[in-house]
């Protein structure tokens, strides 16, 4: 394929040189005259483990080219790379001026431009920086219309300084989304020998994808390095501590736990996160993001409590009680929590579980749930069709699975369905869904 790239930093530089070694035509291009007098040599404008020794081989190969001239790049090739930097703001937004700087030059060549173009965004950017930002700076300036005269795609990468040749050839994934499917094909071409899966999603999405993976390195390390300074303290060998927790890939090191849904709770998760905290501050540490957990833990109930009240109806059912389903367990459970709140505001509430019944409860969980709850047998109601029937406001946390094959049929046009669970598909519901996440 003929591809030009905008921006011969970090990521233009080790695309432009791995580019040309699968074949493809790339012409780079720049506003740094010195930059383009190194790659026109064979030189890489960075440091970069084995990345010269490819610049020189696409050079001299006459595979890669490079000029300052944007009108020339975008008329000799079929899809453009936006690489420019994206730096931070003061206030932490992000700069745009080179994406948009960029984004006008392109706009620009392809007025005179008659066959079809993609215009493909690598650099980071916020989610909506595509459509909003770029898309009306090409449409203005080409005086043509997406999807009808060029496209528009997003295409994040994942390259680590010091590994990023080795990177682009064995990434995580590939993504591409795109505003036509049939761009999301021609873009994913260029990976065609790149050995990763393949995920091809709304611009949006592709956009997200890459601040989820860098915030969540950066929770990782955080967490890694809390964790180290507590087994400090505590004469631990921290690197053991985690060389241990990292063998764990069926719950640590794996996909669980990483579904957006309601709060944690239970009789380990809240009480262990307190002790943990409790012991660093008895050796005068600060871990600030552990210490954060049960906070925006609490953080998500009053979310949900604030879209109840929005909704402004009295009568609100629960469906589930316990901390998750398939348990009888009410201790620190996030529904008893909102269920609580919502009592304390005056909602008139009523509550099915199928596996808490008053008359079964004892021990620990009865004495939490009557201290939190006194008048628990009041509003607890083992036939799920009388929450409904109350209802106006159905807040469901969990349901079995013969409830939820139902609950579809059972949901009136009038009612409000606030889904914390991603329980019931919301083109079954004939009432209004509200899903907390999605």
């Amino acid at each position: 394929m003929r591809v030009s790239i905008f921006g011969l930093g970090y990521v233009g530089a080790v695309s432009a040189a791995c580019f040309a070694k699968e074949g493809h035509q790339v012409v780079g291009v720049d506003v740094d005259p010195y930059k383009l007098n190194l790659l026109r040599e064979g030189r890489a404008p960075i440091v970069e483990e084995n990345l010269e020794p490819l610049l020189q081989q696409a050079v001299q190969s006459g595979r890669l080219t490079v000029t300052d001239d944007a009108h020339e790049a975008v008329h000799q090739t079929e899809i453009s790379l936006l690489c420019v930097g994206t730096p931070s703001k003061e206030n932490g937004d992000l700069t745009t001026d080179y994406l948009e700087r960029a984004a006008k030059q392109i706009g620009e060549a392809l007025a005179t431009k008659d066959a079809y173009h993609i215009v493909v965004i690598r650099s980071t950017v916020l989610p909506g920086t595509a459509e909003e930002v770029v898309l009306p700076i090409l449409e203005e300036y080409s005086g043509k219309q997406v999807n009808q005269h060029f496209g528009l795609a997003v295409n994040p990468e994942f390259l680590r300084e010091g590994t990023a040749i080795a990177d682009f050839y064995d990434p995580p994934f590939t993504i591409v989304g795109a505003l036509k499917p049939e761009d999301a094909q021609t873009v994913a071409q260029l990976y065609e020998d790149v050995k990763a899966e393949l995920f091809l999603t709304s611009i949006r999405t592709a956009e997200m994808i890459k601040y989820a993976c860098n915030a969540f390195h950066a929770v990782k390390i955080t967490f890694a390095n809390e964790i180290g300074m507590l087994c400090k303290a505590e004469g631990i060998d921290s690197q053991e501590v985690m060389r241990v927790f990292c063998a764990d890939t069926k719950l640590n090191i794996s996909p669980k736990y990483l579904i957006p849904g309601f709060a944690f709770g239970g009789s380990c998760l809240p009480k262990d996160l307190r002790a943990l905290t409790y012991r660093a501050r008895f050796h005068d540490l600060s871990l600030p993001m552990l210490e954060q957990v049960m906070p925006s833990n609490r953080h998500q109930i009053d979310q949900v409590v604030k879209q109840v009240i929005r909704l402004r109806k009295r009568r609100v059912g629960l469906f589930g009680l316990s901390f998750k389903p398939g348990t009888d367990d009410l201790r620190e459970s996030p529904l008893v929590e909102l269920a609580e709140q919502l009592i304390g505001k005056g909602y008139r509430l009523l509550i099915h579980d199928p596996n808490v019944s008053y008359a079964a409860l004892y021990g620990s969980n009865k004495a939490y749930i009557e201290r939190e709850i006194p008048h628990i047998h009041e509003i607890l109601r083992e036939n799920p069709e009388e929450v409904l029937r109350h209802a106006e406001v159905l807040v469901i946390g969990h349901v079995d699975k013969a409830l939820r094959a139902r609950l579809p049929h059972l949901i009136k046009p009038e009612q409000v369905v606030v889904d914390l669970a991603r329980a019931v598909n919301p083109n079954e519901i004939r009432g209004d869904y509200v899903g907390l996440y999605w």
